[in-house]
């Protein structure tokens, strides 16, 4: 793994883990509180690959669970279990969405 992308990836999980229970998080906001605007699909692909992050908490783009079939039930089922609450097949995103304070940080590249 290059040096670039090593330090996206840590960036990417350093973010996930700043999202405590009971909150809920975007792939555009945890890409953006990395520094990495733009990197939402590297969001996922960093989710699918670490083990150990709350991967539960991170959300599709206004609230909603992306993922399909049984792992969409695991996803609404544990952030249930942390208190999180649905406006339909959507979270609330009023309610539970954490907001990452501003990030004094150089804006990086990836490729």
């Amino acid at each position: 793994m290059s040096k670039p992308r090593a330090d996206l990836r840590r960036a990417i999980e350093s973010a996930i883990r700043k999202v405590p229970r009971g909150r809920v998080s975007t792939y555009g906001a945890i890409a953006r509180a990395a520094g990495f605007p733009g990197a939402s699909r590297q969001v996922a692909s960093v989710l699918r690959r670490s083990f150990g992050l709350p991967w539960q908490r991170i959300l599709g783009a206004g609230g909603e669970i992306k993922l399909r079939g049984d792992y969409a039930v695991e996803q609404r089922l544990r952030l249930e279990a942390e208190g999180v609450t649905f406006r339909g097949r959507k979270v609330d995103m009023k309610r539970h969405e954490h907001k990452f304070t501003k990030n004094v940080r150089r804006r990086a590249t990836f490729g």
